[in-house]
């Protein structure tokens, strides 16, 4: 294949020629920049070839032999397990799948969402930006979230969080909420609720009316959330600690749940780079035999003949199949 680009071939010796690794080898602490370099050119090259396979490809080279070897190079690159690069692969077009290993490469913007209960979003965005604070908001799609760009105080100490007018919270994580759509005087269940971003959200939502049920099987992760209950002004709330798929044994007849459902957290690597390395085979089978379990306790715990509501959210922080 003749490119006008220039750098190792795909197939080529590339980093493979011993006496090239000896060579570099040599430059200490100037290696990794040109090695990485390598991989980055070749990984374009490779999905440039597959993009137009029939007319790019080395004679004799199959398309198989070019997946593996850019599947080698992306562990390589971005350090994933050769298990979950493959398994995200798979999941896009090799253009898709790049893009979507380069979005996990970047860090997601620092969001937080406005305690309605407690403040309006002009007068803490004015209050925010006092203090320092470069912001807008997040989007016409959202009335409370403000996108921070850059601020000389933590976040998570200034007077504004103290007293509960904002909590810092995801702008995704703002979605299942308002698929939810909690209304005042309502019974809701957040059956996998901590760290309590959306079960307070609900509360703003219902204006502390009604009530909302906010469960997390772990007690140790329910102490952030009934932390966060409290500093924000949150009054309808009661906390629990029980295992989601028993949830129906205990109580029902709720007019919406909410299950934001435990994950492989394929979705949100940008946060949580340990991903890449400690998924496996049996976490996609586990993890979605549960999902099922929980789903199928949220659907028994909702009031069908509810005159205002019979609704259930379900979401996780997983792009993989096997989990949605």
């Amino acid at each position: 294949m003749q490119t006008n680009i220039e750098g190792p071939k795909i197939f080529g010796e590339g980093l493979e020629d011993e006496d090239e690794e000896d060579d570099l080898a040599k430059k200490s602490q100037a290696l990794l920049a040109p090695d990485l370099q390598l991989l980055r050119q070749r990984i374009t090259d490779n999905i440039r070839v597959l993009d137009d396979f029939a007319n790019l490809a080395e004679e004799g080279r199959s398309r198989a032999e070019y997946t593996a070897q850019l599947l080698k190079d992306i562990c390589g690159y971005y350090g994933y397990s050769p298990y979950l690069a493959e398994k995200l692969f798979n999941l896009f077009t090799p253009r898709e799948a790049f893009a979507f290993f380069e979005a996990n490469e970047m860090p997601r913007p620092v969001v937080i969402r406005t305690n309605t209960l407690r403040t309006h979003r002009r007068d803490l965005a004015q209050a925010l930006i006092n203090r320092g604070v470069t912001l807008e908001p997040v989007g016409k799609w959202s009335k409370v979230g403000l996108q921070i760009f850059e601020t000389n105080v933590p976040l998570g100490a200034t007077p504004e969080y103290l007293a509960g007018h904002y909590i810092i919270q995801a702008a995704a994580s703002f979605l299942p909420v308002m698929a939810l759509s909690p209304q005042p005087n309502e019974r809701v269940l957040d059956m996998a609720s901590a760290p309590g971003g959306k079960t307070t959200y609900c509360s703003a939502m219902m204006n502390n009316t009604g009530v909302v049920f906010a469960n997390d099987p772990n007690k140790e992760r329910a102490k952030g959330l009934i932390g966060n209950v409290a500093r924000l002004g949150v009054r309808n709330v009661i906390v629990c600690s029980y295992d989601g798929r028993e949830f129906p044994r205990v109580m029902g007849g709720f007019d919406r749940v909410l299950l934001d459902a435990p994950c492989s957290g394929t979705g949100v690597i940008s946060k949580d780079p340990s991903v890449k390395t400690n998924k496996d085979e049996k976490d996609f089978i586990s993890l979605p035999h549960m999902q099922k379990q929980l789903l199928l306790s949220a659907i028994d715990s909702v009031n069908h003949a509810s005159e205002t509501g019979g609704f259930l959210v379900y979401s996780t922080c997983s792009v993989t199949t096997e989990e949605k």
